[in-house]
């Protein structure tokens, strides 16, 4: 048996400590903290001495603003277009929207009138591009065209323009830099289809393969017969030879880029009633901010005689750094001479159903790619709608009443324009019997989101400072400055 020999130990009693002495210890100070403290002091006092500063500069300035304006108003000044334009100035609070093309045949509903439905089907997405039948009625129609009668119709295409050779010396272009713009691939060699698309947009002329062949005996200027331009055969050339040589001959106007008259019809305020609710139904279709159909260009009202035509072209052109656009070239204060008509979107109305011929053909609707190049091959030109309409990918038979419309630019992804849609190339087949009546509405739209705006707030201006009258910015310039592509 164990025994429990465990011991029961008392408790110990803890020591009796000294008291604490009353002296302060001396602490030692500390570099970190002391470096804070005088960090945070800095801090503070170059802020108070920044605030104190820029409260003097608000006060200065403030003052002169005040003087500025008080002179402003006691002077009457005008404001004027040469302000330069700010990058930082607008910000984005306007948006482009675009309308689905869906599928090709796809049909959605619209409401552009009261108590009537339009149907709007998708003709091709590439470029987007839509029919609308039944836009206008007969007596619509009939009221345009009385009014473009009355208005009186001009030549589209008076004579050949002149004035190229001062343009090249004002570029200060030497043959060389002209012979690689026009190589377009870059061969060393000019082949006709890279001079007539250079012949057709620089001289408005439509030549075509046969009669390129016979410039070239005429001038002596192909040597070796091969067809093609060297760059010592294009030294040779004088800048208007071709030019000049056609002009010796004699043009008919079935040699032109375009044979028909136009005339322009403003839609604004006073005007006839049918032509301002045209344009309200332009708005409601595009479902484009107001502001930006109203400043677009007047409505073009177009005539072709039996025998007319539009060869293949584009309503509006690229835009690069040394190009302005025609409606906002004011407002940029730009010397640049080069311009183009920016039309974002083209809305065509036919006023009568053609007899014979007529269409609206567009060559290459939904191709799966675009070159240039490829328009002319084996002497089948795709832009002579004299003889190749037929060829087209897609035609649009005018009836009368029926409106098109397409954008001409692609969307830039963040709501506003980005680059030239090339597939919009379109043309007007030949008129092979009776008479040919259209409308163009082009809506403007510069690919400077800072241009446009600047454009915007100037008309404004002038409109608050003449209440009532038409901007000569948006109506006159057009007619005036109108570019024919």
């Amino acid at each position: 048996m164990e025994v429990d020999e465990s011991v029961e130990e008392e408790p110990v009693p803890s020591p009796v400590q000294p008291p604490m002495s009353r002296d302060r210890v001396p602490l030692q100070k500390s570099s970190v903290c002391s470096r804070s403290y005088f960090m945070v002091v800095m801090v503070f006092f170059h802020v108070y001495i920044i605030n104190v500063i820029a409260l003097l500069f608000y006060v200065h300035y403030s003052n002169g603003s005040s003087r500025k304006e008080f002179a402003s108003s006691t002077q009457h000044q005008h404001r004027s277009f040469d302000r330069p334009v700010s990058h930082e100035r607008f910000s984005r609070t306007m948006h482009l929207p675009r309308i689905e093309g869906i599928r090709v045949g796809h049909v959605q509903k619209v409401s552009l009138v009261p108590n009537k439905v339009h149907e709007m089907r998708t003709l091709s997405l590439k470029p987007l591009l839509f029919e609308i039948p039944g836009f206008l009625t007969d007596e619509e129609c009939r009221v345009v065209i009385q009014l473009a009668q009355l208005k009186g119709l001009m030549e589209s295409q008076v004579m050949v323009p002149e004035g190229q050779e001062e343009l090249t010396e004002q570029l200060n272009l030497s043959p060389e830099e002209i012979f690689n713009l026009l190589d377009l691939n870059q061969d060393n060699q000019l082949q006709p289809q890279e001079i007539l698309t250079h012949s057709r947009v620089r001289d408005g002329i439509w030549l075509t393969p046969e009669n390129l062949r016979e410039i070239y005996a005429g001038l002596h200027a192909d040597s070796d017969g091969n067809g093609l331009l060297s760059l010592e055969e294009f030294r040779a050339l004088s800048g208007d030879a071709f030019q000049s040589f056609l002009k010796r001959r004699g043009l008919k106007r079935s040699q032109l880029v375009r044979n028909s008259r136009h005339t322009w019809l403003y839609q604004g305020q006073g005007t006839h009633h049918v032509l301002q609710d045209l344009r309200k139904r332009v708005t409601l279709l595009t479902r484009l901010p107001s502001e930006l159909v109203e400043l677009s260009e007047p409505l073009q009202v177009v005539r072709y005689e039996q025998g007319g035509h539009y060869h293949g072209h584009h309503d509006s052109g690229p835009v690069y750094p040394e190009t302005t656009c025609t409606h906002t070239r004011l407002a940029t204060n730009s010397t640049s001479p080069f311009e183009t008509s920016c039309r974002y979107i083209t809305a065509l109305f036919y006023l009568n159903s053609v007899e014979g011929g007529g269409e609206t053909t567009f060559p290459v609707a939904d191709n799966r790619t675009y070159e240039e190049l490829s328009l002319i091959q084996n002497d089948v030109d795709l832009l002579d709608t004299r003889k190749n309409c037929d060829k087209g990918n897609l035609r649009v038979k005018p009836t009368k009443g029926t409106a098109v419309f397409w954008y001409n630019y692609l969307s830039d992804g963040q709501g506003w324009v980005g680059e030239q849609d090339e597939y919009s190339l379109h043309g007007g087949c030949v008129v092979t019997r009776g008479t040919k009546w259209v409308a163009n509405n082009w809506i403007n739209v510069d690919p400077d989101y800072q241009r446009q705006a600047r454009y915007q707030e100037l008309v404004s201006q002038q409109q608050q400072e003449a209440p009532g009258e038409p901007s000569k910015s948006s109506s006159s310039q057009h007619i005036d400055h109108h570019v024919e592509l």
